[in-house]
């Protein structure tokens, strides 16, 4: 017997992340992890807190922290904590198996309708910033796949092609100014191969030299897309980096 479930498992964990960067720089995992520590006092004493810390994980997997809490209504997220709880206890009036049957299918229409309608208000949100940012600098220049370029300060070094690996400073942001990961304020450059980035940066790098600083507004689709990438960028974002090349690796 297939179980509806599965697809709604699917659907939730497509919500979540690709790993900030794989076709980008997985530097912003360690970044968005980071934002999330707490030096505040644990609930339990050590003994325990590792059940706490599985439960936290299966929120996590599931999207209790990430875009699952977005969709749901305060009511339908405590239904949702209410079945889970008495699935789990093996306590559930009604056999998990027949709810799955009769209600996954609708509950899948339902994210999906619900995702496809945020992921549009991102996007325009997107289109919107870009729009007043080009209208704000006039340096600023859109190229035929939507990236906007902001030359901040001119290198005069060498100018990487997508086989060459880069050294470089960034700093990224949503477009409400929210912080998802900066090496600027972790204190170090980083190295990566420029083919192994999302596309916004690798066309945007290639218009840079060594030693130049740059501006790059990255539309969704020369980002993460759809999919959005961990708890950090939601899906339909458009990305905002401040980035400053040093070294260009032949």
């Amino acid at each position: 017997m297939k179980i509806v479930g599965i697809s709604l498992l699917s659907l939730i964990s497509r919500q979540r992340a690709v790993g900030a960067f794989s076709t980008a720089p997985k530097f912003g995992v360690r970044a968005s992890t980071a934002r999330f520590m707490s030096s505040g006092p644990m609930p339990y004493d050590d003994d325990k807190m590792p059940f706490y810390a599985l439960g936290t994980n299966l929120a996590m997997q599931v999207g209790g922290q990430g875009n699952l809490k977005t969709l749901l209504e305060e009511d339908e997220m405590d239904i949702v904590l209410e079945a889970f709880t008495e699935t789990m206890r093996g306590t559930a009036a009604a056999d998990s198996r027949e709810v799955l049957m009769k209600y996954g299918q609708g509950l899948n229409q339902i994210l999906q309708e619900r995702t496809a309608n945020i992921v549009e208000r991102v996007k325009k949100d997107g289109e919107e910033f870009i729009t007043n940012f080009l209208d704000c600098n006039e340096e600023a220049t859109k190229t035929d796949s939507g990236l906007v370029y902001y030359p901040m300060v001119e290198g005069e070094g060498e100018q990487p092609t997508a086989s060459d690996t880069v050294e470089v400073h960034y700093h990224g942001t949503l477009t409400d100014g929210t912080v998802f990961d900066s090496s600027v304020d972790r204190g170090e450059t980083i190295k990566f191969p420029l083919n192994g980035v999302i596309k916004g940066w690798q066309e945007g790098l290639a218009m840079m030299k060594e030693g130049g600083k740059a501006t790059l507004v990255i539309p969704s689709d020369l980002a993460y897309g759809d999919q959005g990438s961990g708890e950090a960028i939601p899906p339909g974002a458009t990305l905002k980096f401040e980035v400053e090349l040093f070294k260009v690796v032949k």
